[in-house]
């Protein structure tokens, strides 16, 4: 189910003068969780990113399958690169954001990340969801909050680059943005998306505030 190009950021921010951003949502880098319940029941709790997550996303990518993994990444590594987790694992929370879901049994569970350029109103959109999670709605719930940050942001237009096999990532990114345009070329679909219609807008299930599970 997961999309993505590659590792998504080129580099380690630099925060600004004011320091790490805060989205409309009241979201930053001290924000606690937020608990969503799933279409099965269960419940997950929601929160940015944070440096010391960087291992927690070495670990994560050790329980993809590689099936999963390749979706992602678009290639198959034996272990995440502790430099590429870095770099995921540090955001400045404006033009390069990330959402985790946890669980405390299984800790991050799935991530959705947008890096975007200074200035620019457009972001790629990369998300991945454990094995064993995908099809409770899930990604759903991480696209639709960073999608919802994004817009808080200034970003307007959004990039994803999806394999031409992977059709439920293609219908959830239909359900929660509106697709500008399509192509597809080397078996990879590069949609451009734009915000829900009103009408068609996804609603999450509905969320708690809490303490984020370590």
């Amino acid at each position: 189910m997961p999309c993505g190009k590659g590792r998504g950021d080129a580099r380690l921010p630099r925060p600004g003068p004011g320091g790490l951003g805060q989205g409309p949502l009241g979201w930053g880098a001290d924000a606690p969780g937020k608990t969503a319940r799933l279409t099965d029941g269960s419940e997950v709790s929601i929160r940015p990113i944070r440096p010391e997550d960087a291992p927690a996303l070495t670990a994560l990518y050790d329980r993809l399958s590689p099936h999963t993994a390749y979706q992602r990444f678009f290639t198959v590594m034996r272990r995440l690169p502790p430099e590429w987790a870095r770099v995921l694992a540090n955001v400045d929370y404006d033009r390069r954001m990330a959402f985790v879901a946890l669980t405390p049994d299984d800790g991050v569970i799935g991530v959705a990340r947008y890096p975007s350029e200074a200035g620019a109103d457009e972001a790629e959109i990369a998300v991945v969801v454990q094995d064993g999670w995908q099809g409770r709605g899930l990604g759903t719930r991480l696209v639709t909050e960073l999608i919802e940050y994004a817009r808080g942001k200034g970003i307007r237009e959004f990039r994803a680059y999806v394999l031409a096999d992977n059709a439920r990532m293609l219908a959830l990114l239909g359900r929660v943005a509106t697709v500008l345009d399509r192509r597809t070329e080397s078996g990879i679909v590069s949609l451009r998306l734009g915000p829900p219609a009103a009408s068609a807008t996804v609603r999450p299930p509905a969320t708690r505030r809490d303490r984020p599970h370590s």
